[in-house]
């Protein structure tokens, strides 16, 4: 069972809410058109300020700027980045107003609108089990999938579902959260970030849609120092 989240349920530091999102779904509506995504994979980010353990990973590590605003908003809005100049990935602002927190949707299920998420993907269909396994499969794909864009999504409020330049966005959360739940190191984030000592990728286990793991830019020489030197994990 399923119902709408609420700004309460968000309040909390990026790295304890990311699990809760696994199994939930997110609907959006753009221009008329609904999908709806089964969410598989997350990563939690926190800004400067943000936790007991500053992240470098995260694009408010250095404080507020014109493009990080939105996570430092109050929680229930989507923050809609661009990525390399060409993908919109959808991160789910969560945490008190004031401080920067936010989780990425690294990957999905689409178990609805899916021949609107292929149109947007520009996947024909009909669709095989590896295209379908593949339509959000990683933040850029499910960001393409979804419908929403940066700039003109970026900020648009889930809570409330009021519409933002054509779109509407509803968070629908498990009233149980699921249990078989893996975490590990965040996909392509560079140096340390990128390592166990930030465990704070979570993803369903053994589901097909969850996006394959690979080092970020030094990441794995800051690993093996890591091991090297017995550092704990964080």
């Amino acid at each position: 069972m399923t119902h709408l989240a609420d700004r309460a349920e968000l309040v909390d530091l990026p790295v304890d809410v990311a699990p809760r999102l696994l199994g939930a779904q997110l609907v959006t509506v753009v221009d008329g058109v609904e999908t709806r995504l089964r969410i598989t994979e997350v990563e939690a980010y926190h800004g400067k300020g943000t936790g007991a353990v500053p992240d470098p990973g995260s694009h408010a590590r250095m404080g507020p700027t014109a493009r990080n605003a939105t996570m430092w908003g109050e929680p229930g809005h989507l923050y809609v980045y661009l990525s390399h100049g060409i993908h919109s990935c959808v991160n789910v602002v969560c945490g008190p107003q004031g401080e920067a927190g936010g989780v990425l949707l690294r990957a999905g299920e689409v178990v609805g609108g899916t021949d609107a998420a292929a149109a947007r993907r520009g996947v024909a269909t009909p669709l095989g089990r590896t295209a379908l396994r593949d339509l959000a499969r990683g933040p850029g794909r499910l960001g393409q999938a979804v419908g929403l864009r940066h700039a003109l999504h970026d900020g648009i409020d889930f809570v409330s579902g009021a519409e933002l330049n054509g779109a509407i966005a509803r968070l629908l959360l498990l009233d149980e959260p699921l249990t078989d739940v893996s975490a590990g190191p965040r996909v392509g984030v560079a140096g340390v970030a990128g390592t166990s000592a930030f465990p704070w990728r979570f993803w369903i286990s053994g589901d097909p849609t969850v996006s394959p793991f690979r080092w970020g830019r030094g990441a794995a020489e800051a690993a093996a120092l890591l091991d090297e030197l017995g550092d704990p994990v964080a």
